[in-house]
């Protein structure tokens, strides 16, 4: 009786797909990774500087906040203009802009001294808003668009607004107001500290997930 061939690798006739989640990406799909880059920079100059106490590490951290904002509007229009919009390229930008504009917002306030039991439940709470905001967005946006190409208008404001953030706490530390300095000053509530600039993002988090507030896309 003859013996059975042994099992063919599995290999033998497996086509090779090597890098290809890479080769599915597009010109614009390389921009909204930019973007993403730029707000693990954020994160990781946020935590240099709170080992080293060094502003130049702020200041760098805060500069890469528009940065990544100017990634984020490029990858859009490229994507427009070659006509390559794809559900990936949306998941990538949406993951992205969670990242730039909500982790490292928050991240570069509590190492400017929002350091507080309030502070930290704030800033998540600024995080949450914006992973919400950017979630029900991707649900609603081919509602929103009225089934042409385009969305016409946001509800609530963009995350990438919380720049504006990052520009303000720029500012403070150019004006020696970060740390102990801060503007706004501090509130022992209970058994934890609020710092006065914290509510600027309780402020930003909850327009972004206002369904009354509608905002022209240009």
């Amino acid at each position: 009786m003859p013996l059975p061939h042994p099992p063919q690798a599995a290999t033998d006739k497996t086509p090779r797909r090597h890098f290809s989640m890479i080769r599915e990406f597009h010109l614009a799909d390389v921009f909204t990774l930019g973007n993403a880059a730029c707000g693990v920079g954020v994160v990781f100059l946020a935590m240099a500087f709170i080992a080293s106490g060094s502003l130049a590490q702020f200041y760098w951290a805060a500069a890469l906040a528009p940065a990544a904002f100017v990634f984020d509007v490029f990858d859009g229009r490229i994507a427009r203009w070659r006509q390559t919009q794809s559900a990936l390229g949306r998941e990538l930008d949406s993951l992205a802009d969670v990242i730039s504009f909500g982790v490292a917002p928050a991240a570069l306030g509590f190492a400017a001294g929002l350091r507080g039991g309030w502070d930290c439940l704030v800033l998540a709470y600024f995080v949450c808003c914006g992973v919400s905001r950017l979630a029900r967005y991707n649900v609603t946006a081919e509602q929103l668009s009225d089934g042409g190409a385009k969305v016409k208008y946001f509800e609530g404001t963009p995350i990438p607004t919380s720049v504006v953030l990052v520009g303000v706490l720029a500012w403070a530390a150019s004006q020696g107001r970060i740390g102990d300095a801060l503007w706004g000053g501090a509130w022992q509530l209970g058994p934890w500290t609020l710092h006065g600039l914290t509510l600027l993002f309780a402020l930003s988090g909850t327009l972004m997930i206002s369904k009354t507030l509608r905002i022209p896309k240009l």
